[in-house]
């Protein structure tokens, strides 16, 4: 049996009825929590905006006015699986067409030899690390310079990178070649 007391908390929470009030602390044991979900599922109440919650316990486990409290900033609750799998494949889309817009490429005396993806450069040095980073390391020694092109990684500072390493790999060439 609802109290005088809870149904007025509830009206004043819901903007309801006395009589929706009674009716759904009625239907819930009295629980002014499950009353307010009640009619939030009735589309009498509309649920909280920022994806906050209702409590009607306080830090201790007591009962308290039930009342509209934020969960935390920025923290997402009651994400499915489904929102979670769908949130990982957009990100995975975009890393792969980001990944398929920038090119690796391989020149030696001006003329590109070799230009691939960076998409399939990071998933062969993934799987074949002992075979493609020995061959790159040979492939400055031996007069290749490695570069990148696309609209994220063509930045000229990447690229001076780039070039760094291909000189130092030209002057400790030529400083074996200079001892001989």
């Amino acid at each position: 049996m609802a109290t005088l007391e809870q149904v007025e908390k509830l009206r004043e929470r819901a903007n309801v009825s006395f009589e929706e009030a009674k009716a759904a602390l009625d239907a819930c044991g009295g629980d002014l929590l499950e009353a307010l979900i009640l009619l939030e599922k009735q589309g009498k109440v509309n649920p909280p905006h920022g994806g906050g919650c209702y409590s009607s316990r306080d830090s201790v486990g007591e009962e308290k006015e039930t009342a509209y409290q934020e969960c935390g900033t920025g923290e997402r609750r009651g994400e499915s699986l489904g929102e979670l799998m769908r949130r990982f494949g957009r990100f995975c889309k975009n890393l792969f067409k980001k990944g398929n817009s920038n090119y690796f490429e391989a020149e030696k005396e001006g003329k590109v030899i070799i230009s691939v993806p960076v998409t399939v450069l990071i998933i062969g040095l993934i799987f074949f690390f002992w075979v493609i980073f020995p061959l790159m390391i040979i492939g400055l020694f031996c007069g290749f310079r490695y570069h990148f092109h696309g609209q994220d990684l063509g930045k000229e500072s990447v690229n001076r990178v780039m070039d760094s390493a291909s000189d130092t790999a030209e002057s400790i060439k030529k400083s074996f070649n200079d001892k001989k």
